[in-house]
């Protein structure tokens, strides 16, 4: 529940902006400035933005590395899939 009051001082046009904007997507004036100023704060900050990057870069060059690791354990099961299969068949266990 919304229990504080913002006011802010804008242009004619500006108000008109935003009446017109909210009035064409059902919402009030106060929801309208309410979600952009969340979406307004919650963006990231330049230096967010720069590890944020950093970490992408890292994710980028390790995810070949993961790829390659996975197809070798994939490889590696249906090698032992194969042996186990072998070995119950040679048991008698399996047909």
């Amino acid at each position: 529940m919304q229990t504080e009051r913002v006011t802010f001082l804008t242009t004619p046009d500006h108000k008109a902006a935003l009446d017109a904007f909210a009035s064409s997507n059902g919402q009030s004036v106060g929801h309208v400035l309410r979600e952009a100023s969340s979406r307004y704060i919650g963006q990231p900050t330049p230096e967010q933005e720069a590890e944020l990057a950093v970490l992408v870069q890292q994710a980028n060059a390790a995810i070949p590395k993961m790829q390659a690791s996975l197809d070798n354990m994939v490889e590696t099961l249906d090698r032992t899939h194969r042996k186990v299969d072998a070995f119950l068949r040679d048991a008698g266990v399996r047909r």
